[in-house]
């Protein structure tokens, strides 16, 4: 079939543009492409032993479909070719998730968006959300009593739950009672089989209400109860797998959002829901799939028996709020950012899609604070407790939205800001996400200009003896979040950056590894081309995706001490994957949080999972948190004009006007300036007339 090229708009009709997630490379190839070949040569992680005939089904990809308004794409059914009889042959034999194509057989015939989902990764995600350690005094919603029912009696009848009843009743003062279809399957052979002695599991929360039966088995249980504390994040999803009677995580697992394919961010998504009919209840269904394998998963990796977990708490941001719950978040998506409910909720758990658990278990979410200010954040306040605090804290959870506290004893403030996905190493040209072989810490000489640097499962630095022996098999493979964090902030602190963010020329800054591309330039880390592998390079597109980032994250900070009307705080706390992986020192030189002594910024890892845990864990906790987001008072960034002005003056490293004496006492940032002329004419492109 002979295809003939022609132009429109400047464009090659004969080629489609292909965009992949969660990784976030595009490129444009010529039609007929298959969808491995596409991502192979855009160095998408996409994994396939077979050579492409069909049979080891590593390379299926999940295509989108109706428009992506952040990517500028609209995707029509025919953007991929036809399922054809190899498809479908795999999927008769194996199975295969609806929706789901063979990226060796599916061929891209129209722009297209393709989510990798992490199974097809050839390098699998490190999902960094894993639980801090943490004393809890355990009080569970769920509890499991042993008791003797009285035998039924044919002159007093009376049904066998009744009689259970009755004995919780006398013999722990559990009363009233209730039971669901599943537990009352089970009663009668349980009573009978253990000789009218049994264990219960029974579930009353803070709000009191009648207790509810969950399971029972004959005579004594000796088992485990466990539930599952849930951090849905925007990006990934992280799940710790927690024994109910002593708290501790037996098993923890997480995985990427596969909402990404809809929207890195989550005003995207929101985009996504408006635009295409039904794009909502799409996405509830894909990350509702999603939450029960990841439970499965922690399940068989614990070597438990599913059915054992019996209570589940979740927490997230108010748009994943709404998307799990199945409820449309077109409000959240403009002013004035109404929720559908703030409330904590108790639900049953398979209404919300997990079948994996118990058939009784249940769902509990933690409040929301405010429209763009979720249960998340509600976590993190639960976690580090801000309002019991006597010196000012600012605790920052960051992740592709940011959620930021600042009070103490007396008042706390919270807000929201999107930072985007780039601390996740998305939109980064070399980017990717956490996974064996990215770089994920990296110094630069100052007098050389040279990195070393150190790679996801390898203790060496580059310039170590036995480094490339070491990650033989593991390869450089890119520079995940952490990574391009230190690295921008190295290259600050080396004068290979201004602190108007702009790269100098290799006359400018003394080193070949600044290289021309195009109008601006990059700062090469490795070049592995020679022997087959990526080529790893800092650009000024970069630059200023952790400038954008960044910005918005000091902005929010900012706009908090404004409201208090203060310009210096105590301390700072660094929650999620993103506080567990960066130096406080790098996150000051870049100006991501405000000036502070070294000695007061630590880091609390995932807050909002621990949050979650002690919500989970403590029934008291939850009503302490409810009453709680009453008090903190919400900032809403997004009609702040002072927000703007703190953006802007942002963007500099560490900042425009804001003096950093604190962090002056330990870095000397270079005077220097890669400004050419032209305004930032070294740094961008003229706009066309």
């Amino acid at each position: 079939m002979l295809r003939l090229s022609f132009m429109v708009g400047g464009r090659n009709m004969s080629e489609a543009l292909v965009i992949f997630t969660p990784s976030g490379k595009r490129g444009r190839v010529p039609l007929g492409t298959p969808v491995l070949t596409a991502a192979r040569q855009l160095g998408v992680d996409l994994d396939s032993v077979c050579g492409g005939r069909g049979i080891c089904s590593k390379c299926q990809v999940s295509p989108g479909l109706g428009e992506f308004a952040k990517h500028g794409v609209t995707v029509a059914p025919d953007a991929l070719s036809a399922w054809n009889a190899v498809e479908q042959r795999y999927k008769d034999k194996r199975g295969m998730l609806d929706g789901r194509r063979l990226g060796c057989q599916a061929r891209i015939m129209g722009d297209v968006v393709i989510d990798v989902p992490p199974e097809s990764q050839l390098h699998r995600q490190v999902v960094r959300k894993a639980a801090s350690a943490r004393r809890i005094a355990m009080d569970p919603a769920t509890r499991l009593f042993f008791v003797e029912v009285a035998q039924p009696d044919m002159h007093e009848p009376s049904g066998d739950l009744e009689r259970l009843a009755d004995a919780l009743r006398d013999q722990w003062q559990v009363d009233p009672l209730i039971a669901g279809p599943h537990a009352l399957r089970k009663l009668q052979p349980a009573l009978r089989k253990g000789n009218w002695g049994v264990s219960v599991a029974v579930y009353r929360d803070h709000t009191g209400g009648p207790w509810r039966l969950l399971d029972i088995w004959p005579g004594l249980y000796e088992g485990g109860l466990y539930g599952l504390a849930i951090d849905l994040g925007s990006t990934t999803i992280a799940a710790h797998l927690t024994d109910l009677t002593d708290g501790r995580v037996i098993a923890a697992g997480g995985i990427m959002n596969p909402q990404i394919r809809f929207g890195e961010d989550l005003m995207s998504r929101v985009s996504y829901a408006m635009m295409n009919p039904g794009g909502d209840t799409e996405m509830t269904a894909t990350v509702r799939q999603a939450l029960d394998a990841l439970t499965h998963s922690v399940s068989v990796e614990a070597g438990i028996d599913p059915s054992l977990i019996l209570e589940v708490v979740v927490v997230c941001n108010p748009v994943m709020h709404h998307l799990f719950l199945g409820i449309d978040p077109v409000e959240l998506g403009q002013a004035p950012f109404a929720l559908a409910t703030s409330s904590s909720l108790a639900l049953p758990a398979r209404d919300l899609g997990l079948t994996t658990i118990n058939p009784e278990a249940r769902l509990y979410t933690l409040p929301c604070i405010a429209g763009h200010v979720g249960a998340d954040a509600a976590a993190v306040a639960l976690s580090e407790a801000p309002h019991l605090s006597d010196d000012l804290v600012l605790v920052v959870d960051v992740g592709t939205n940011a959620e930021i506290l600042l009070g103490n004893c007396d008042r706390v403030l919270a807000c929201s800001s999107p930072t985007g996905p780039a601390f996740e190493g998305a939109q980064i040209s070399s980017g990717q996400r956490a996974a064996p072989g990215a770089i994920e810490r990296l110094e630069i000489d100052p007098e050389t200009k040279e990195p070393r640097f150190k790679v996801i499962g390898c203790d060496l630095w580059s310039d170590d003896p036995g480094f490339a022996e070491a990650t033989e098999k593991l390869g450089v493979t890119g520079i995940c979040g952490s990574g391009i964090i230190e690295a921008v902030a190295e290259m600050r602190m080396a004068g290979i950056v201004d602190g108007a963010g702009l790269i100098g020329g290799a006359e400018q800054t003394g080193t070949a590894r600044c290289i021309p591309e195009g109008r601006t330039h990059a700062y090469l880390i490795h070049d592995a081309t020679a022997q087959g592998g990526p080529r790893i390079t800092v650009t000024q597109g970069d630059i200023r995706a952790i400038q954008l980032a960044k910005s918005a994250l000091y902005a929010g900070a900012r706009l908090l001490m404004d409201e208090l009307g203060v310009d210096r705080v105590d301390r700072v706390v660094l929650a999620g994957a993103f506080g567990a992986h960066i130096s406080s020192k790098h996150a000051m030189v870049l100006g991501m949080i405000p000036d502070c002594h070294l000695d007061k910024v630590s880091s609390a890892g995932n807050a909002a999972g621990t949050g979650a845990r002690l919500a989970l864990c403590n029934i008291a906790a939850r009503a302490g948190i409810e009453r709680e987001v009453k008090r903190i008072h919400k900032v809403e960034t997004a009609i702040e004009p002072r927000f703007q002005e703190h953006f802007v003056n942002a963007s500099a490293m560490p900042h425009a006007i804001d003096p950093f004496p604190e962090l002056a006492k330990i870095v000397t940032l270079p005077q220097v300036s890669h400004n050419t002329g032209g305004g930032e004419g070294a740094g961008r492109r003229r706009r066309a007339r």
